[in-house]
């Protein structure tokens, strides 16, 4: 008969402790992110029509919103989302008050280059990484991430190239 060794099995236990984090794992990148949406005033036609900063600032997060708890993007999960309270700045070039709305998520990401589509928008404001306390890069990595920028910013400059 058998014998099993039950010394091992709960050394094995302690060796490889249980994620508590609904599937989360301790290799994920967690980090806050802010972006603040510009309201950008619509001219009324005739006398009706016309909107308010604040609420096209309002308008512009919720559809963010949306599209942040329902659309699925590989390598990242939102796990909090905040909306901020609605503020008022001066804008010299248009002479006007512009209004904006923030928008605070809490993300997990895969790899440090899934952070980039969150820091290369207009809106983005400010990135905080709660997890892991330290990063170490090796130079293949700075590599990616670096050509991965460049990527992307030649794809902004040739959209807005195109565009005008």
């Amino acid at each position: 008969m058998l014998k099993t060794d039950t010394g091992t099995r709960e050394k094995e236990k302690k060796d490889y402790p249980v994620d508590h984090h609904a599937g989360i794992d301790n290799k994920r990148i967690k980090f806050k992110v802010r972006f603040d949406y510009r309201g950008k005033p619509k001219p009324a036609r005739f006398f009706f029509g016309g909107r308010k900063t604040e609420d096209v600032a309002q308008e512009i997060r919720e559809q963010q919103v949306a599209l942040w708890r329902n659309l699925p993007l590989q390598g990242i999960l939102v796990e909090g989302i905040d909306l901020g309270e609605i503020y008022n700045l001066y804008d010299e070039e248009l002479d006007d008050e512009v209004s904006f709305a923030p928008l605070e998520l809490i993300v997990y990401a895969d790899t440090l280059e899934d952070l980039l589509r969150f820091i290369m928008r207009e809106e983005f404001r400010r990135i905080e990484i709660i997890e892991p306390p330290s990063l170490l890069l090796s130079s293949r990595d700075v590599e990616k991430l670096l050509f991965r920028i460049g990527e992307m910013m030649q794809k902004k400059h040739f959209i807005k190239s195109k565009g005008s």
